[in-house]
């Protein structure tokens, strides 16, 4: 008997210590900060982990103080150049006084809610100024760092008790109905370009064949220029030397001009010809070179 009345007033004591230690004690993490609040009021901010002790009346409120992440809902802009854009971004942030971040939005769902609305509004105000494509890849880095010092003065001008750490776009795409409109337009500018870059070329390749074509007809014209007074030249020296030589032996000159003729004329080996016997084109066949 005594031995089970011993175990139920230790029962008894251990579950009057639980009851009296969550009434009484509460444990921040060193992941945390807390602030105690007595009937709603702020008593206390608690920043450095361990045991504290409360008064049964005293509620405790711990906040994370690492760097939290939040995905912001996927929010469809109009860019500068009337494109519209789907952009799919996230944020980083710090909660630096929790007071004032309990006072001003409560809970993570109202903060969550509160900064989903004011990073929405930075981005249609800093995107929308800008042009699809610096968007996408162009100035992507400088517009979200717009955007960031954008949302940070609104958390600082609504003290909302935290510190903006980042700002990014994880994407940044054509609404699904434009996508189809959009690659279209681009392969059209594509190949109009394309046309332009071939009707450039099919122009500057004709200019070059003229440009050549003149460079060889000048260059023929003179070649054969060249070639004709060289001929003309060798043909007056040949009829000078001819002149010379024949003078010396006239006999000689005939018979030589009558080889000349009878190679040209009987040269082929087909040639027929019909003469007098007698004719002057045969008379050294009848009487050789003689005088």
């Amino acid at each position: 008997m005594t031995f089970n009345r011993n175990m139920l007033w230790a029962g008894v004591l251990l579950v009057a210590i639980l009851v009296l230690g969550r009434t009484f004690f509460f444990v921040v993490d060193q992941r945390d900060s807390a602030i105690v609040l007595r009937f709603g009021q702020f008593e206390r901010l608690i920043d450095t982990p361990g045991l504290g002790v409360k008064l049964p009346w005293e509620q405790v409120i711990t906040f994370d103080k690492r760097n939290q992440s939040l995905d912001v809902d996927k929010e469809e802009v109009i860019a500068a150049d009337q494109e519209r854009l789907v952009v799919d971004a996230f944020m980083r942030y710090r909660i630096t006084d929790p007071l004032q971040y309990y006072r001003t939005l409560g809970d993570a769902d109202t903060a969550h809610d509160r900064l989903q609305r004011v990073v929405n509004s930075a981005l249609r105000e800093v995107l929308g100024a800008a042009n699809s494509t610096d968007i996408i890849s162009g100035r992507r880095s400088e517009l979200m760092l717009q955007a960031r010092t954008e949302v940070a003065t609104q958390a600082k001008a609504s003290r909302l008790g935290i510190q903006i750490l980042d700002l990014r776009i994880k994407r940044a795409d054509l609404p699904p109905a434009n996508e189809a409109a959009v690659f279209q337009r681009m392969k059209t500018a594509r190949q109009q370009e394309a046309a332009q870059i071939r009707a450039v070329g099919e122009q500057k390749r004709r200019e070059i064949m003229a440009t050549a074509d003149k460079e060889v007809a000048i260059t023929l014209a003179t070649a054969n220029e060249e070639a004709a007074k060289v001929r003309g030249e060798g043909d007056a020296k040949r009829s000078t030397l001819f002149a010379q030589s024949f003078g010396r032996d006239p006999a000689f000159a005939s018979f030589y001009r009558s080889l000349q003729a009878y190679e040209t004329s009987l040269g082929q080996g087909d040639t027929t010809m019909v003469l007098s016997p007698d004719s002057a084109f045969f008379k050294y066949f009848e009487k050789g070179p003689g005088r």
